[in-house]
């Protein structure tokens, strides 16, 4: 095997050869994933790449239940011995934050790794008054992005949903024309689509443990958007984490409330309100980097200082820059590869539609783990200044 490009693409040109040279017979059982592994030294992520695309070249077949076989001659594409075929993916985002660039990055490079055509769509409608999403127009806007997906007729859709699920009729579309479609950061309950997230639940348990462990007993949670699933799964871990360490669920600490969408006088009515209760917290979970910065600012105005008198934790580090010197412990997702694996997902899906299945049978849940960073492992911790008013 060579030694230049992706080593997928140097397994399928060795693979294309053999056929050609007649080394499988046609109607034959192909060398499986597993004999790939072995052959070639590489990953099942590789071997499984490899193997889908020859079969949406149409150089090799699957029959369910039965695997993959060597298509008849009459069968092959006039050119397929070095035919690459270039599918088109519609990507429908919500949002340009730091994190959906990220994401957005793994999918471009899985796309271009395999000569697909990517459309980009942001589903995100900003308001005049606060900046924030306008949840109704930016779900609007998602529909008609996923509508423009299905009139034209792309191979697959990789969607990073906004709060809630779209429509019902644009996803019973989808599903019924067999368009693939994965999601990615969150999943739609009730709803079989595969879906790449991160370890939300994860996330929320293991920073509760590191607050627990560092003194805090009292924990108070700001967050942005509220109705998705790696918010309430975030919710999840961080309330069972609290179970675990035989720590009661105060509710004023374990709302879930929107505080970054509320204007400045009602976040810090709200940050006034807690701090000023008989049992004040003594950190804030933070939903992420944006909620770190904007509750940094609103503490410094209430003359309260950070880390000195409260300390803040982000559950992943979407925001203005780096969480740490600003917190004490800080969630770091893996955005590139939920991208990443969400394109070899719907790779997998539409070769799985090319020979005559179902896209959606079988859908899959895709978690990949998180790192937890704390401020020991950075050289310099910020600290706010608190601006005592007079």
């Amino acid at each position: 095997m060579g030694t230049s490009g992706p080593k997928y693409q140097r397994i399928k040109d060795e693979l294309r050869a053999e056929v050609a040279r007649d080394e499988y017979e046609a109607g034959a059982p192909f060398i499986t994933q597993n004999q790939l592994r072995e052959r070639f030294g590489v990953s099942s992520t590789t071997a499984v790449r490899a193997l889908n695309d020859l079969v949406t070249e149409g150089l090799l077949v699957r029959r369910r239940g039965r695997g993959t076989f060597v298509a008849d001659p009459d069968d092959r594409p006039a050119e397929a011995a070095p035919a690459h075929r270039s599918g088109v993916i519609a990507c429908i985002i919500s949002g340009q934050g730091p994190y959906q660039s990220e994401v957005l990055r793994g999918i471009e490079s899985g796309c271009s790794e395999r000569g697909m055509r990517l459309f980009f769509s942001d589903s995100a409608v900003q308001t005049t008054e606060t900046g924030h999403a306008d949840h109704g127009a930016s779900l609007a806007r998602q529909d008609q992005a996923l509508r423009q997906a299905v009139d034209d007729r792309v191979d697959g859709i990789i969607l990073y949903p906004v709060e809630d699920a779209p429509g019902a009729g644009i996803l019973d579309e989808i599903r019924r024309l067999r368009i693939p479609m994965v999601l990615v950061d969150r999943y739609f309950p009730g709803h079989a689509i595969d879906a790449v997230t991160a370890d939300n639940y994860d996330v929320g348990y293991r920073l509760t443990e590191h607050l627990l462990a560092d003194g805090h007993e009292r924990i108070a949670t700001l967050w942005g958007e509220t109705q998705c699933t790696s918010v309430h799964d975030r919710m999840t871990g961080h309330k069972q984490a609290l179970r675990a360490h035989d720590q009661p669920l105060l509710p004023q600490l374990t709302a879930l409330r929107s505080y970054t969408a509320l204007p400045e006088d009602e976040r810090r009515q709200l940050l006034t309100g807690l701090l000023g209760s008989p049992e004040p917290p003594t950190a804030l979970l933070c939903a992420h980097g944006f909620a770190v910065a904007t509750a940094a600012a609103d503490l410094a105005a209430l003359g309260v200082a950070v880390p000195d008198e409260i300390v803040l934790a982000g559950m992943d580090d979407a925001g203005p820059y780096d969480l740490l010197p600003l917190t004490s412990f800080a969630a770091r997702l893996p955005a590139r590869e939920i991208g990443g694996r969400a394109v070899e997902q719907l790779v997998t899906r539409i070769a799985e539609r090319a020979a005559g299945e179902d896209p959606y049978r079988g859908a899959e849940q895709i978690v990949l783990p998180v790192r937890i960073r704390t401020s020991e492992s950075v050289p310099v911790r910020l600290r706010t200044v608190a601006a005592r008013r007079p």
